[in-house]
């Protein structure tokens, strides 16, 4: 098998013993062992495609970037943004969208996360027009309905986005923050969990923040000691003004590492073309009319793609890492962020990545026989195996720190560690 440059925090190993039906070793059997999905998240937006073939007919151009986002990602963030969800008040206009959405998204076997449930930005504006308490029940019920009419379907959600300036927040006034200031920013950060998990008890519920400095850890520092259930931590990376270089992204890692949850690198975006200059605060305010990408930016872009991704997976705490837009036709702030361009060619950062995520970290078909203990030993990245044993196929999983199997004769498991 060849990894490629795969950290090696990533490859684990599954040892398969063979044994017959008095439990002794079988040696010399043949194996053929291929992988069949991922574990780690390698995750794009989803925000819109033709799911239907009479879609795909009429839209054409999108089919074929629909087709491009399968054969590379394997998760997908769905946008519940609420002022958007819900322009009038209890009339969600875009739920049945996303669930068809999310339907043939999941048939595809692919993992599924709602963006956000909470988020000062973006909250509808009639919200305003209720005091505190009334604000904070219709927060809870929105919750509710989503994170509950979503279970099953989708059951991973950032709970509330970009809580270090949700008490600050000056760019437009609205209800969330409003409340936060009233309350607590803590206490809307506690309610948005807490609501959540009640309509959907597996859901796993991720806080979610583009400020990496020491005040988001101290808002964690603050939820995880008044006992607020966070089940991962979300890091954005837009990088429009440049590439943080591995070094950086690696410290950022370590030290929100130390909280012992799981890491997600919710929003990651580098750019083909001319970067955002250094002084710009707040990348809303860079409005350019033409921001084209170019041949010099497209090949800076596929190495700095491939850094980041090999810094981020050599963390072991990281789960899954979300790329903000596969083309640049829909890419945030018209930046050349996408892998696609807009006339809908590969860049060479996707060809990169799916050269790294698809082959290069991929176990491909491999041909074994079983040694004098009745043992084969695998290694590849956590994920989905198929076990092929003289002709009868065996599904099975390679976890992280990988895994012993015992299969008996008649192919039933007997033991597993």
């Amino acid at each position: 098998m060849s990894i490629g440059p795969a950290p090696a925090e990533r490859v684990e190993t599954l040892e398969v013993q063979l044994v017959d039906e008095a439990g002794s070793p079988r040696a010399g059997v043949h194996v053929s062992a291929e992988q069949t999905a991922h574990a780690f998240g390698f995750g794009c937006i989803a925000f819109g495609m033709p799911i239907t073939q009479e879609q795909r007919e009429q839209d054409p151009a999108g089919a074929q970037l629909a087709d491009q986002w399968l054969e590379l990602f394997n998760a997908a963030t769905l946008p519940f943004y609420w002022r958007w969800f819900e322009p009038t008040p209890g009339g969600p206009t875009d739920a049945p969208r996303l669930r068809a959405l999310a339907e043939h998204l999941r048939s595809r076997g692919v993992r599924l996360k709602g963006h956000p449930l909470l988020w000062h930005t973006l909250a509808p504006t009639w919200l305003m027009e209720g005091d505190d308490e009334a604000v904070e029940d219709v927060i809870r019920a929105r919750i509710a309905r989503e994170a509950g009419d979503f279970a099953g379907l989708v059951d991973q959600w950032d709970a509330i986005n970009e809580t270090v300036i949700l008490p600050v927040f000056e760019a437009e006034e609205n209800a969330v923050t409003r409340l936060a200031r009233a309350r607590g920013r803590r206490h809307v950060i506690r309610l948005a969990f807490e609501a959540a998990r009640a309509a959907n008890p597996a859901a796993r519920l991720v806080l979610n923040d583009f400020d990496l400095t020491p005040d988001y850890e101290a808002v964690i520092e603050e939820c995880l000691e008044a006992g607020v259930p966070i089940d991962a931590i979300g890091l954005q990376t837009h990088m429009h003004k440049g590439y943080r270089g591995e070094e950086q992204i690696a410290e950022v890692l370590e030290r929100f590492s130390r909280f012992g949850l799981p890491l997600q690198m919710t929003e990651t975006t580098l750019l083909s073309g001319d970067l955002m200059p250094a002084h710009v605060v707040d990348l809303n305010d860079h409005q350019v009319e033409s921001w084209p990408s170019t041949a010099e930016g497209e090949e800076r872009q596929a190495e700095e793609l491939l850094s980041h991704y090999r810094t981020v997976l050599a963390n072991p705490a990281v789960e899954s890492l979300t790329y903000w837009g596969l083309d640049d036709a829909s890419a945030w702030l018209g930046a050349p962020a996408g892998l696609v361009r807009a006339d809908g060619t590969a860049k060479p950062g996707y060809d990169a990545l799916k050269q790294l995520i698809t082959e290069d970290w991929w176990l491909g078909r491999e041909e074994h026989r079983s040694d004098a203990e009745g043992l084969v030993r695998l290694q590849g990245f956590a994920g989905d195996y198929r076990l092929e044993i003289e002709g009868a196929v065996r599904e099975v999983t390679l976890p992280r720190g990988g895994a012993t199997l015992r299969l008996a004769t008649d192919g039933s498991v007997t033991s597993l560690s």
